[in-house]
């Protein structure tokens, strides 16, 4: 190394520019709670167990391809022997070192590059363990516990002479590993069984399993070293021999590139906004419907939590979709808080009253609403009926739903079809390979590849995408993939751990290969866990707003009694056409069906003749056909024979014939009628239930007061106490924003500057003096002036009390204020420091 290498990866750390380390801190966004007092308390962190682990999770194919090449090559490897590990991916290999660069995986020069120990530790192929090269442990690792005398006949049986230990044994035998010619030379002499035993254990597993007595061929091996015992009847080939018979490659199949995403088609990209804004609006149709029929038939909770299997199969029929996509439905407005239980004793699902103020917004932001919940959503509805792994049933609304890293695929799934030319719909099977690559240790590929699918499939339904093509109001949904560009697959969870060593240092060159010029924002600084905000949700709902079809006000009524809908409703007319008609088919014009029991159900509802007559006139663009005037009288005359009122509850009529013929039907024995006089009969049942008892039996009652006017018995539409949604319970932290990720690098370097004990300015130069007494401000004005300072990164004079109770001044440069804590570079101290708010008198600016 020259006198300007690093020596650690603090050091390394600390030759960074701010923007650089700003990117690290993004991409492992574990580094950043707590927050690392100084960068040698960073470089330990970042080396800790749990946080490599997360860092290599989201690593694509060829980085960890690369890291793996690195963990089996000589500490420290030039770059030239890496490239010759990897042929074919030479061109790819820069960008591969700058990304493990970034996450700081990686550190050293050009001619001494170093995996971070953790890493190799992780990756690196072991006695018991290969790694995802296929190769087996190097032969000094092998040969670790072997007798003096054993290895001597090793020496003995490839010919080279006596040494006086073990060391120079091993050293002889690996320098004869390593040459090629030499080594070509001794397997010029082996027995073509033999020969066929190493070319099958080449590419992996290497390892094999031999009896007491093996035969000559595998002890023919066995005495030269080729193979080593790792435990009784098992033996391992050394690495050095399997790269030899690779030819110097670290993998079978290199995959430097990401595949393909082969379109399946491609349309007109107005063709596909129309389609999915044309979805979009029927979400927005169905999640009104779903919830407005539980507004009245509120199903139960069960006991351990959940929709009972009859209740979601009761919703999938009337919403006219399967089981599963039901589930989706339910999951969604659950996620978007506009459905939750009521927590009464007899606990059901009910809309929340958020649902109110949700229907009252723009239709684009409705649906707008709908989508940001199911980015940031973690329950997975296609878990639904499956069971977890204590046996337990999962129910829809129920528990055991979330999945950490559902969210995570779901964007990086949908940031590829944003990844294509707009109208291009890719193949989905293209797109669960370019996942693969993407993020190859990310679950496994069964439930990668089922997430991904689902993610493509509810887009659909949502009408993010159309016709598979991603919508141009949806991109601006997706601002931080890079345009494109493959979306770099990083984020973390959070892990606090710590780790000792000479691990705390690493280092990086600036020279071709070395990734140091690498643009860490455009790579490690996207974080797939990222959500849209504000501006870009506006631009979104903007969008969409104007491929949105105007609602139509007006149906077609026709003489077969039907009522085409030329379009999409208005909220008021469909909601009226519900009421007093059946839906017959859906699709582009809804057509509803006038019956005898749905303009009894208009009437139930409190409607008269007259108003449904002046209604479908009012609505309907075509003359009102004979027929339906018809029903509609008819319907009406009838209605109301039956007077039903509170006694238990009593069925008045003034026809006796049609009381006879109530009390004669055998159906009606459940609901224990007696008759009191000629016109009037009285039952046990409730007047709601006697309501539906009789109405079930074919008859058309009416409900009445104690005075005889009648009245409609529909109950008041029910809501939950408020209630929040619930909170997506992601295996990675939230996304720091700049002006966080900007204090935060400056916090980190003051508190670097202050631990190496480098030469500092003047304190007077350094921090204004704080005179008078401690500041006091009220709590909110104390919150903002902390939350601007941490945005702008300025200083703030605070008053503190400390643990013997008297306030005192600091002067803070505030990095986090979150959590009833505030999170500052402290230079009254000159260290990071937390303090919690209710301890702070006040705050006011320096100047």
């Amino acid at each position: 190394m020259t006198a300007t290498s690093p020596r650690t990866l603090a050091d390394e750390l600390r030759s960074r520019s701010d923007a650089e380390l700003a990117g690290l801190l993004r991409a492992r966004a574990d580094l950043l709670s707590p927050l690392p007092g100084d960068l040698s308390q960073l470089a330990t962190r970042a080396g800790a167990r749990a946080s490599v682990l997360r860092a290599l999770d989201r690593l694509d194919t060829f980085a960890l391809q690369t890291a793996e090449a690195l963990a089996i090559a000589p500490q420290p490897c030039p770059y030239p022997v890496l490239a010759a590990l990897l042929p074919g991916g030479e061109k790819q290999l820069p960008g591969a070192l700058a990304a493990l660069r970034a996450r700081a995986l990686l550190w050293g020069r050009p001619e001494a590059l170093r995996l971070v120990r953790t890493a190799q530790e992780l990756l690196a192929p072991t006695a018991a363990r290969p790694s995802g090269t296929g190769l087996g442990p190097a032969l000094a690792e092998t040969a670790a516990g072997i007798s003096p005398s054993r290895m001597q006949d090793l020496l003995a049986g490839t010919g080279l002479p006596p040494t006086h230990d073990p060391v120079s044994a091993l050293t002889a035998l690996t320098d004869l590993f390593t040459d090629p010619e030499r080594l070509t030379a001794l397997l010029a002499e082996a027995p073509d069984p033999a020969l066929a035993v190493l070319e099958r254990l080449a590419w992996g597993p290497p390892y094999g399993e031999v009896s007491a007595r093996p035969g000559p061929h595998l002890r023919w091996l066995i005495d030269r070293a080729l193979l080593m015992p790792t435990a009784p009847g098992t033996v391992v080939l050394p690495r050095e021999v399997a790269l030899y018979l690779r030819g110097g490659r670290a993998h079978r199949e290199l995959r430097p590139d990401p595949p393909e995403l082969l379109p399946r088609a491609t349309f007109e990209p107005d063709a596909v906004d129309a389609a999915a804004a044309g979805a979009a609006g029927a979400a927005l149709v169905l999640v009104e419907e779903l919830l407005t029929a539980w507004e009245h038939q509120a199903p139960p909770v069960l006991r351990a939590g959940g929709l009972g299997a009859r209740d979601l199969k009761r919703l999938a029929v009337a919403l006219d979709t399967s089981e599963p996509d039901a589930a989706f439905w339910l999951e969604l407005v659950f996620g978007a808080g506009l459905l939750a239980s009521d927590g009464a004793a007899d606990e059901r699902f009910a809309p929340t009253p958020a649902y109110d103020t949700w229907c009252r917004r723009p239709p684009e932001e409705r649906w707008l609403h709908l989508v940001t919940a199911w980015l940031a959503g973690t329950r997975v509805p296609g878990l639904v009926g499956t069971r977890d792994g204590k046996g337990r049933l999962l129910t829809a609304l129920g528990p055991g739903l979330d999945r950490g890293p559902a969210a995570e695929l779901r964007l990086a799934t949908l940031r590829l079809l944003a990844d294509v030319p707009p109208g291009h719909a890719p193949d989905p099977a293209a797109v669960r390979r370019r996942i693969d690559w993407e993020l190859p240790r990310r679950l496994a590929d069964e439930t990668r590849g089922e997430l991904c699918a689902a993610a493509l499939a509810e887009a659909e339904l949502l009408g993010v995408t159309g016709r598979g093509a991603l919508a141009s109001f949806t991109r601006p949904l997706l601002p931080h993939a890079p345009e494109g560009a493959t979306p770099p697959c990083v984020g973390a969870g959070s892990a606090n751990g710590t780790r000792g060593g000479e691990e705390a240092g690493n280092g990086r060159g600036g020279e071709p290969g070395d990734g140091a010029g690498a643009d860490v924002g455009a790579d490690a600084g996207h974080v797939l866990g990222d959500l849209p905000g504000r501006a870009e949700r506006e631009a979104a709902a903007a969008l969409l707003a104007a491929h949105l079809p105007a609602p139509v006000d007006h149906v077609l009524v026709q003489a077969d009694l039907t009522a085409v809908a030329p379009g999409p409703l208005d909220r008021e007319l469909r909601q009226a056409m519900a009421l007093a008609a059946d839906v017959e088919s859906k699709g582009v014009a809804t057509v509803y069906r006038f019956t005898p029991a749905s303009v009894r159900r208009a009437l139930d509802a409190g409607w008269t003749a007259e108003e449904l007559h002046a209604f479908v006139a009012s609505r309907s663009a075509t003359p009102v056909p004979q027929p339906l005037t018809y029903l509609i009288d008819d319907v009406a005359r009838r209605h109301g024979r039956l007077r039903v009122g509170a006694a238990g509850s009593y069925v008045r009529c003034e026809d006796e014939s049609l009381l006879t013929q109530l009390l004669a039907d055998r159906r009606a024995e459940g609901l224990r009628l007696t008759r009191l006089a000629p016109t009037v009969v009285v039952s046990a049942a409730p007047p709601d239930a006697l309501l539906a008892g009789l109405r079930d039996l074919g008859f058309a009652p009416a409900a009445e007061t104690a005075e005889g006017a009648v009245v409609a018995l529909r109950a008041q539409p029910r809501r939950t106490p408020p209630r929040s949604a619930p909170e997506p319970a992601p295996d990675t932290p939230p996304r720091a924003d700049d002006a966080l990720l900007a204090a935060a690098v400056r916090a980190i370097r003051a508190g670097d500057h202050a631990a190496t004990g480098a030469a500092r300015a003047p304190a007077a130069a350094r921090v204004p003096e704080a005179t008078g007494p401690p500041p006091r401000t009220p709590a909110d004005a104390t919150l903002r002036t902390l939350r601007a300072a941490a945005r702008s990164g300025g200083l703030v004079r605070i008053g503190y009390v400390g643990a013997d109770g008297l306030a005192a001044h600091r002067v803070v440069s505030p990095v986090r204020v979150e959590g009833g804590f505030v999170t500052a570079f402290d230079h009254t101290a000159d260290e990071v420091r937390t303090y919690p708010l209710h301890r702070i008198t006040g705050s006011a600016d320096t100047g």
